[in-house]
Parts: C-alpha cells; structure tokens; sequence
C-alpha cells in the first residue's frame, strides 16, 4: 500500500512537472476531452436530473409534514452544488472513463508498446498521463457544473407535480437562490477539480503497472475503478473539511 502511495505522489509530481507541455500534446488533450466530455453528457445530464428528482422525492414529503416546504430550493441547491453533482460525476467518470485510460494504457504496457516509447526516448508520462490527466481536470468541473443545473431542473419538476409536496416552480427557484452562494458553487467545482487529478493519476498509474496479459489488464481495470472510488470518497470529507475553514 505506501509503494503504491509512493508510485501515485512521485507520478503526480512529474505530470505536475511535465505541465509546461501541454501545448506540445494539446491535440491529445482535445481527443481526451472529446471522449471523457462530449460522449458523457448525455448520461450526466440522465443521472443529475433524477439525482435532483429522487433528493426532492425523500426529503419534500418530511418537509412538507412540518410545513418547510418552502426551503425545500435551498436543501436540494446546496445539496448538488457542494455533494451530488461533484461525488456522483466523479464516481461516473471513473467508472465510465478511468476504466478505458486503465485498459488502454495497461495494454500498452502488456504488448510493450510503452517498452518501445522509452527506447525511442519518449517520455510515456508526457506522452500518454499529462494528456489524459489535464483533459480529466478540465472535464470533470464542467460536468459538474452541468450536472448541478440539471439536477435543480429535475428537482424542480418534482416538486410542482408530487402531490404531497407541491411546491410551485417559482417558490422552489426563489428558496434556492436565497441559499446557494457562488461559494457552493465553487467549492463544489473546486472538489471537482481535485477529484479529477486524482481518477487520472490513479488509472494511469495502473495501467503503467500492469503485468500478467490480459487477466492482469482486467485486474488493473477492476483496482483503478475501486481504488478511484473509494480515494473520491475518503477525500471528500477531507476536502469538505479544509473548505469549511474558509467560509
């Protein structure tokens, strides 16, 4: 465990390192943004609108019992802003997008193509991790940001046609602009951010220590996914931690 710690921070440092190289690798980057954003909205936009519709379906019914109905907006706006949108798009893109950066690049290394990008004298970390790691930051907070709108649409919705609730349309977005601060909607992007660092440098290192054939392809596949997931779940209480000292 602290050798695969190690191996994670010395990769981070050197793709952190290997930044002022983004321009050289910017069409890389573009089909990395193409495949993890483009080809994900679709499914974001599905899951935010009934991530917003199912917290408005738990909670509205408890709200509505003790006659807060009203702050229902400011629940279900601050909600996805600082938890759902941020959580559940990195778990989506980890388990969508992390998986293929860890098979493709862990194929790689079990046929030897990586072997031969090193006797060429190319830097696999500036050739294959800084493209998919800066393409992952930049995906993700967008995502999130769609997600986040979606989901106030769904919850929205709901809320105007759930019999037990009825809360109209324009009381709903009036509560949620009363309670969500740009604050909520930067920290959430802010955890976003660092969420996405983490899914690249997790997956790509798998794949560049992967060994066995194609059972040791399909391990590395199944510990990135885990090992993304359960890192995005630990850090966001820590992240939710270090932002509640500046608020």
């Amino acid at each position: 465990m602290f050798r695969n710690i190690g191996e994670l921070v010395i990769l981070l440092l050197r793709t952190v390192q290997a930044l002022p190289l983004v321009w050289r690798q910017r069409l890389k980057v573009i089909d990395q943004l193409y495949e993890i954003g483009h080809t994900s909205l679709l499914m974001v936009c599905i899951l935010s609108f009934f991530i917003g519709g199912v917290l408005t379906l738990q909670t509205g019914p408890l709200l509505a019992e003790r006659g807060l109905e009203g702050i229902l907006g400011s629940i279900v706006g601050v909600s996805m802003c600082r938890e759902f949108a941020p959580v559940m798009m990195a778990i989506l893109i980890a388990g969508r997008n992390g998986s293929a950066i860890a098979a493709e690049l862990g194929s790689m290394k079990v046929y030897q193509e990586i072997d031969a990008l090193r006797t060429m004298d190319i830097d696999p970390v500036h050739f294959l991790v800084l493209p998919r790691v800066v393409a992952v930051a930049i995906a993700l907070p967008i995502l999130s940001l769609f997600s986040i709108l979606v989901g106030w649409l769904g919850g929205a919705l709901v809320a105007s046609i759930n019999e037990q609730i009825r809360v109209p349309t324009q009381l709903y977005y009036e509560s949620l602009r009363q309670s969500v601060d740009f604050s909520d909607l930067t920290n959430g992007l802010f955890k976003s951010f660092c969420f996405a660092i983490m899914i690249g440098i997790v997956c790509c290192h798998q794949g560049l220590t992967t060994m066995g054939g194609p059972r040791g392809i399909g391990r590395s596949v199944t510990k990135a996914v885990v090992n993304s997931i359960v890192l995005i779940l630990i850090f966001d209480y820590v992240l939710s931690r270090f932002l509640q000292y500046f608020e």
